[in-house]
């Protein structure tokens, strides 16, 4: 599950650990610092006789010249011994009329962890039971005909009105962090084929037209001969929310972390959200506070020439401990997150 680049950096610091040679110097990509990528880099580092990092950059802009890609990269050195680093990070970039950037970095010394960062081992942190199954990631359609616009969902239900339990809304990353829309899906999620035609005859005749022709050429033999379901169906997040009369929702990447409640039940949450099953203010208020954006900054991966963080399950909610404030204090902040959301609503 890492990255192709990270076999040669496994490589590399496997020879420098066993002495045929004394430091390497890789450029990557800057998802190295990502949960399966930086296991790599973890690993050297834990054993004996240890990696360690005296150089890097997290992050540093790219531009190949041949067909103008615009990424980001990483650039690490490692050796072997003990020792502080020199840990660059930009102060400022700017974009140069052949495509090139002009940085100015600022330096710290000290130790490298394998995040790439000095300073606290936010990276170290573990995962705590409380926060168990409850950031969940939404569904994957694979293929378009899943979704119906307003109109042809009214067209359905005005034909046959115990179908709406089958037209879902759908929202996606981009309804939370752009301009909202109003997309619904045909979810046939715990239904046989026969099922699903009996249920929403008119759904079923749509994903028949517009699902399963693509789907018969799916590599993957259970969405080829399931071809009514979604691609993932997040078994997982349904059951988490059922019950529930709303839960909160963030973009998995976006430039600014916020997080929202989402009504239930009649909302279904795409794989470009993660979505935390509680319908808890003060969880929303907590998760909104400058301490949980800043260590989901610190603790999350970045995806895309833009940098953006991203907020993922494992690294940024399962392992943050959240408070046990006073009573008062618990409603002040539950209060604050009925506020937030309603505000970010009006907006």
């Amino acid at each position: 599950t890492a990255d192709l680049v990270m076999y040669w950096w496994d490589i590399a610091a496997t020879r420098v650990r066993t002495g045929s040679l004394k430091r390497f110097g890789l450029i990557t990509t800057n998802s190295i610092t990502q949960t399966f990528n930086r296991a790599v880099v973890q690993r050297h580092m834990d054993s004996q006789p240890e990696l360690r990092l005296p150089f890097a950059i997290a992050d540093h802009p790219w531009v190949d010249s041949t067909d103008g890609a615009a990424v980001r990269v990483a650039m690490t050195v490692g050796s072997h011994g003990i020792g502080s680093g020199a840990l660059l990070s930009l102060a400022s970039e700017e974009l140069m009329e052949d495509g090139s950037s002009r940085v100015v970095f600022a330096i710290r010394q000290g130790l490298i962890h394998a995040d790439l960062t000095i300073g606290a081992r936010v990276v170290g942190s573990a995962a705590l039971a409380a926060n168990g199954d409850l950031c969940l990631q939404g569904c994957k359609l694979v293929g378009d005909g899943f979704l119906l616009t307003r109109e042809e969902r009214a067209g359905i239900v005005s034909a046959r009105p115990k179908s709406v339990p089958y037209l879902p809304r759908y929202v996606a990353g981009r309804d939370l962090t752009q301009t909202e829309t109003s997309r619904y899906v045909v979810d046939f999620y715990g239904l046989s084929e026969a099922q699903a035609r009996q249920a929403c005859p008119e759904g079923y005749q749509r994903l028949l037209h517009l699902v399963k022709p693509e789907r018969d050429q799916n590599k993957r033999d259970t969405r080829r001969r399931n071809w009514w379901l979604f691609g993932e169906n997040a078994p997982k997040l349904r059951r988490a929310l059922k019950g529930l009369p709303r839960f909160i929702a963030t973009s998995e990447v976006a430039k600014h972390r916020a997080f929202v409640f989402l009504a239930l039940p009649g909302t279904l949450a795409d794989g470009s959200l993660a979505a935390i099953a509680t319908g808890d203010a003060f969880v929303l208020g907590v998760l909104s506070s400058r301490a949980h954006v800043t260590w989901a900054l610190r603790k999350g991966g970045r995806m895309g020439a833009g940098n953006d963080p991203r907020y993922q399950n494992g690294p940024c909610f399962l392992p943050f401990p959240f408070p046990a404030p006073s009573p008062s204090k618990t409603t002040r902040i539950r209060t604050l997150g009925e506020a937030l959301d309603a505000h970010r609503k009006r907006q």
